[in-house]
């Protein structure tokens, strides 16, 4: 008895119709869940994913009349613009300081503030009190911040300059100071998002198994080394994954931030990516110099994003995939 050989296409297409119905069939079985995803989807999609067409612009001589498709094609000459310009080396170095003293400093306050939180459970209204106005700011515009900063450092009124001229020093005009500028930017910053950056930190220490607590205490550790040996191991994979998204955008210093606060005198430590963007693509209706400019921030973010993750896995144990 011979029997014949199902062709090679004819299993793969077998196969694959097998693997279609079964996808199907579980997202029906999860239909709610892929029906909240929707409006997520539906916004990354439109915002996010569809602007990528026009990032081609990024490599014409873009001609509003034109348009996108009518425009002529001119290769990297908009990036080999940007890398030759004056600003190039101002800006990148602008950037990174900013947004890595932002990470360096800013991740720290976050974990101790989540951490004294978790710890002071037991004085449950101090807690939440303390937890709620630490998080406040972060839903306040930078345009509010700027107002509160004038009033704090003014050098006509402000209320430090007015401590440092009760010691008979000479007041200080820390916005317009290059000393001073990117110390009032970084630590804006770390006042503002302290608060609301705890909160995920303060999430994971609340899900750790308090048996674990209840051991390290049998064993005779203080309250330090519960919090070292204890707390922190447990949300390590957090800090890990926090950060490698903090470093995809260590190209973005906050633009928000950098406009309100910042003017001519300081624009040799206080200009960044950002802004360069706004001012030629916006004030100087460089499209596609802007255009240029933004997708070399978006490709040197993403793949820092997948070396920030190879590292992670290496040494950390765990990254974000």
């Amino acid at each position: 008895m011979s029997t014949k050989a199902i062709p090679a296409t004819a299993a793969h297409t077998t196969r694959s119709t097998s693997r279609t119905r079964l996808l199907l069939r579980r997202m029906w079985r999860y239909r709610m869940v892929y029906l909240i995803m929707l409006p997520g989807l539906i916004y990354f999609a439109t915002f996010r994913y569809g602007p990528l067409y026009l990032a081609q612009i990024a490599f014409k001589d873009f001609q509003p009349l034109l348009g996108v498709e009518g425009s002529p094609w001119i290769g990297f000459k908009n990036f080999e613009m940007f890398f030759k310009s004056f600003y190039f080396s101002q800006l990148i170095t602008n950037t990174l300081i900013i947004s890595t003293a932002k990470l360096v400093f800013g991740i720290p306050p976050a974990i101790i503030l989540a951490v004294a939180l978790s710890e002071a459970r037991f004085f449950s209204k101090l807690a939440r009190l303390t937890q709620t106005m630490s998080y406040l700011p972060h839903f306040l515009s930078w345009v509010v911040i700027f107002g509160v900063l004038l009033g704090l450092l003014s050098p006509s009124n402000g209320l430090v300059n007015d401590a440092i001229g009760k010691f008979g020093a000479q007041p200080i005009n820390f916005l317009t100071s290059t000393d001073w500028f990117r110390t009032i930017i970084v630590g804006s910053d770390i006042w503002k998002e302290t608060g609301w950056g705890a909160i995920i930190y303060l999430a994971a220490l609340l899900a750790v198994d308090p048996s674990q607590y209840e051991a390290a205490s049998i064993d005779g550790a203080s309250r330090l080394q519960r919090i070292w040996y204890v707390s922190l191991p447990n949300i390590k994979d957090v800090i890990v994954l926090v950060t490698l998204l903090r470093l995809g955008s260590i190209l973005d210093a906050g633009f928000s931030q950098v406009f309100v606060l910042y003017s001519l005198p300081v624009y040799s430590v206080g200009d960044i990516i950002d802004t360069y963007v706004y001012r030629a693509g916006i004030l100087n209706a460089q499209f596609a110099l802007a255009t240029a400019v933004g997708l070399f921030k978006g490709i040197i973010g993403l793949l820092l994003i997948f070396t920030a993750n190879r590292v992670a896995k290496r040494f950390a144990g765990s990254g974000l995939y």
